[in-house]
């Protein structure tokens, strides 16, 4: 058979008796409902061949599994390549390779920050797949309330718009990052990517499921901070399917207008260092007018675009943030 036909007579049979998509929460995202990796080379007439996983298994709102699909002609050995390709382009620990008749299995492993493997790859044939719960228990076998949260909140569609995948890889690993009570994270993202809309994403996810600092059912207060105001302006723009009564750009002009008090009764703050930091008439900075467990999370926009004397001062500024806010920090 080939590959299409096996998928349907052989792999999507399988694939539903251990429970996909009878199960509540399990999805079977294949070919245009899965991820196009790359758009691929331009070649003549200006087409592509873009990298598209066969088969991804989400549950929970998580992409759990890859799966390279192969006629039952061929040997499954030969669709590991790009089964291990694709998982670690999606950051997905476990994969499989498949002809329908064999499953060959592979976990990646898990790597520390320096590359190095504190859970060894491994590789094997099995049986069948595991199911929806089975794979959740192989993925996540600590109980952790937000993280489950944050994957059950949907990402914000409007305009049809979703994050490409390296955005929500970024996406998820900030998220976990929260969800582990990690106060520090820096997110390094090339030139183009996409910072400004990952950050909006993450943000929606916070204010959708109202994690803050304190845990009390209300919207968390999120600070973004840049150098520039063209920056500033750019990221409340890029911020607009929230609520308008929710976000407030401080401004010399909205200061004055609030005769030198900075606003508090808003979710999201967008400013520039310099307002944030200069006198605010009394003496002191208007940052220090907010509580220090005020904003329960950070955003530095364009930190990486510093060098020279401007990285010792946006260094000097920063630690003066942390200092006076006891809070996450993003810093892309």
């Amino acid at each position: 058979m080939d590959e299409s036909t096996t998928r349907r007579k052989k792999i999507d049979p399988k694939l539903y008796e251990v429970g996909w998509e009878q199960v509540p929460g399990s999805e079977i995202l294949n070919e245009q409902r899965a991820y196009v990796i790359a758009p691929g080379r331009v070649e003549k007439l200006k087409a592509r061949n873009p990298k598209k996983v066969d088969y991804i298994l989400e549950y929970n709102g998580m992409k759990l599994a890859v799966i390279e699909a192969k006629s039952d002609e061929t040997h499954v050995s030969i669709g590991v390549p790009q089964a291990k390709l694709y998982a670690e382009m999606l950051q997905i620990r476990y994969t499989y390779s498949t002809n329908g008749d064999e499953i060959y299995f592979i976990d990646m492993g898990v790597k520390d920050a320096n590359g190095e493997y504190v859970v060894p790859s491994t590789e094997k044939y099995v049986d069948r797949f595991p199911s929806p719960q089975e794979l959740w228990q192989m993925t996540f076998p600590d109980v952790n309330e937000w993280r489950d949260r944050f994957n059950a909140q949907s990402f914000n569609r409007d305009g049809g718009r979703l994050p490409r995948y390296y955005q929500e890889n970024a996406i998820n690993n900030v998220l976990n990052a929260v969800a582990n009570e990690q106060n520090r994270i820096l997110l390094t993202m090339a030139t183009g990517t996409g910072k400004t809309y990952t950050a909006f994403q993450i943000c929606w996810k916070l204010f959708q499921t109202k994690w803050n600092l304190h845990g009390n059912d209300q919207c968390p207060r999120i600070l973004f901070i840049a150098d520039r105001n063209i920056l500033a302006n750019q990221a409340i723009n890029d911020f607009e399917q929230f609520p308008e009564d929710a976000m407030v750009r401080i401004t010399p002009a909205e200061l004055r207008k609030g005769k030198n008090k900075v606003p508090t009764s808003r979710n999201l703050y967008f400013t520039i260092f310099q307002t944030f930091m200069c006198d605010d008439g009394s003496g002191q900075s208007y940052y220090k007018q907010y509580p220090n467990d005020f904003f329960d999370f950070i955003i530095i926009d364009e930190a990486h675009s510093y060098s020279g004397s401007s990285a010792v001062e946006l260094k000097y500024q920063i630690r003066r943030i942390l200092d006076a806010f006891g809070t996450t920090l993003l810093a892309h």
